[in-house]
């Protein structure tokens, strides 16, 4: 499947929110517009096109729809004085950080040329981390009734997050997607209860190897974990 792949660097959050409602919403116009002519068009004949968006975050604080702002531990002027943003999005999930030396990762895409099932997405989406994470050789894993991607998940006390997810489909267009911690800052997170589960601690690839990780070095590596999974073949 041909995909465009866009590496967005560091830019503000609202800004790379925009592009993926306007990429979004081109098509699902196109789908529209190809379904008024013909209602019983194969998806894989409606021109809509896969995207692939990596980029990092200056800090922010983002809620999704149904998220608990009680999760959010700090008021808004001490926020402000971390310099750190807010939105309350419309994405799946709870309250979580994004910021520099985090991968986000937007896919657009298209699931009627893949599949119809947000669940199968999302372990999709999960397994590419699992991968990734692999390479390193780290073992990630899912932990039962909590979407992203943990170490240690059935060890009390021990279980810590590495990747949340979060998305939005809209006409099966998908939005949003995940953030794998990298070199991140972990300290913004005790300033709120991450994905709304209490008790279970946040980790990055950096924290759990010891050492700084090459940010092109990781995005290479997930590129190629996308390939795997959802079987792209990239178009810049």
């Amino acid at each position: 499947m041909k995909a465009e792949f866009r590496d967005l660097g560091l830019i503000n959050y609202k800004l790379a929110w925009d592009l993926q409602e306007q990429l979004l919403s081109e098509n699902v116009a196109l789908k529209s517009a190809a379904r008024a002519l013909n209602r019983d068009i194969e998806p894989m004949e409606i021109n809509t096109t896969h995207y692939l968006l990596f980029c990092e975050h200056n800090p922010v604080y983002t809620l999704g729809k149904s998220g608990d702002a009680s999760n959010i531990l700090i008021n808004d002027e001490r926020r402000s004085q971390f310099g750190i943003d807010f939105f309350h999005t419309n994405r799946g999930g709870d309250i979580t950080f994004h910021g520099p030396g985090q991968v986000v990762v937007y896919p657009i895409f298209d699931l009627e040329k893949y599949y119809t099932d947000i669940g199968k997405y999302l372990r999709n989406l999960e397994e590419v981390n699992i991968q990734l994470m692999a390479e390193y050789g780290l073992k990630g894993e899912r932990s039962k009734g909590e979407t992203g991607v943990w170490i240690d998940p059935g060890v009390k006390g021990r279980e810590r997050k590495i990747s949340a997810l979060g998305v939005r489909c809209s006409r099966w267009i998908t939005m949003h997607g995940f953030a794998l911690n990298v070199n991140t800052e972990l300290s913004y997170f005790n300033h709120i209860i991450p994905c709304g589960i209490e008790n279970k601690a946040v980790t990055s690839l950096q924290q759990e190897l010891g050492r700084e990780i090459e940010m092109k070095e990781v995005k290479e590596k997930l590129k190629r974990c996308f390939e795997n999974i959802f079987d792209c073949e990239w178009e810049n």
